[in-house]
């Protein structure tokens, strides 16, 4: 799926489901809420803390994958409220990061293999 077909299946299912969206403050909290749960499961997959009940490693990356879901779909709900075009917007970001960025890594001694 294209990043216009996300926006397009986004805004479809919200007017056929959602009713309407909700404000975008209220999308920033959910967003901002999303991320965190991301946070959470990359912390007890890959830091230090530890799962209460620790699920195996195929339904720890199936909760990851959802929750990363979860952060794509409510990002896809405030570009089409604010008029962002993802596919330009990604785009022009990884131009932005690639004039940037052509050799700043290469040349960083700290991340070689």
């Amino acid at each position: 799926m294209s990043l216009l077909e996300l926006q397009q299946q986004v805004d479809q299912w919200i007017k056929t489901y959602g009713v309407r969206y909700f404000g975008e403050l209220t999308n920033m909290a959910i967003l901002t809420e999303e991320t965190g749960e991301v946070a959470r499961l990359i912390s007890r997959m890959y830091g230090e803390q530890s799962f209460k009940e620790t699920p195996d490693a195929a339904t720890q990356k199936t909760m990851l994958a959802d929750e990363m879901a979860d952060v794509l779909w409510v990002l896809t709900c405030l570009a089409n409220q604010t008029g962002i075009d993802l596919t330009e917007a990604m785009a022009r970001n990884m131009e932005k990061k690639t004039k940037r960025d052509q050799f700043r890594h290469i040349q960083n001694p700290k991340i070689q293999p």
